[in-house]
């Protein structure tokens, strides 16, 4: 029987091309995402096995909703082996304007809260199991906030401590916790940005890493590896001088597109 990965999000970008890569290897998938339309034309595409994959209709914003997508899943497909939780979004924000509040209710509501709910379910019968990994994926944005991510950096730092705390309360259970933290990845979601992205690597080149990092048990991984010394650079600079360098940067669209 082939092992089983759980991934949110898994409709487009990073989700889509880990579960390549996780097909690729054998595993099973359990599929999780709004615009499930979108998954089942690309396991069309791809050829996938339909005896190797299910797709679960879910918003992971909604507690009750991403939650029944897991139980559906540990009653149609067991308990995964891996659970990936990747769904994310990323919008500017502008604190001063009251609309950009409800962004960033929404950005923690998929980021942070969608991402403990979808490891909810599968932490007892995990720990019964005695094996399994939880994946977050954090970003290397989470590091040190940016002008005009308010929203997103705020997120990813709050993933990047949520899975470092969960990894020491299930230390002693069988379950792995790990962090990636992705650098600049070319997506949709990245496609977007009107500023320099150094470093941009592929979505397929990003999950081949990604896999590799969470076979071999790393509790935390920034990728790619250069996107992590730029991260731990900044975050040795002084305020001052970091406020500096970032002076005059492009921000992020925010939801009007400005």
């Amino acid at each position: 029987m082939s092992q089983l990965v759980f991934i949110t999000g898994a409709s487009s970008g990073i989700g889509q091309a880990l579960a390549w890569r996780y097909y690729q290897a054998g595993f099973s998938l359990a599929l999780v995402a709004r615009r499930t339309e979108e998954i089942e034309a690309w396991a069309r595409l791809r050829g996938l096995d339909l005896a190797r994959y299910q797709v679960y209709s879910a918003d992971v914003a909604e507690v009750d909703n991403i939650v029944n997508a897991t139980q559906q899943c540990l009653q149609r497909q067991g308990v995964p082996d891996v659970v990936i939780a990747n769904a994310g979004i990323s919008i500017g924000m502008d604190t001063a304007i009251r609309n950009d509040l409800d962004v960033m209710t929404r950005t923690f509501a998929v980021n942070n809260v969608g991402l403990a709910a979808s490891f909810h379910a599968f932490i007892d019968p995990m720990a019964q199991r005695g094996s399994g990994a939880l994946v977050g994926i954090g970003s290397v944005a989470g590091i040190r906030g940016l002008p005009g991510h308010g929203a997103y950096c705020a997120s990813k730092a709050a993933v990047i401590s949520y899975c470092e705390s969960l990894r020491g309360e299930l230390r002693h259970s069988g379950i792995r916790v790990c962090t990636i933290c992705p650098g600049y990845i070319d997506t949709p979601l990245t496609q977007k940005n009107r500023y320099r992205m150094p470093f941009l690597m592929q979505a397929d080149d990003f999950a081949n890493r990604a896999y590799k990092a969470i076979a071999a048990g790393a509790s935390y991984r920034v990728i790619p590896w250069q996107m992590g010394w730029v991260a731990k650079g900044l975050r040795l600079l002084p305020n001052w001088l970091f406020d500096k360098v970032l002076s005059g940067r492009p921000r992020k669209r925010r939801v009007d597109g400005v």
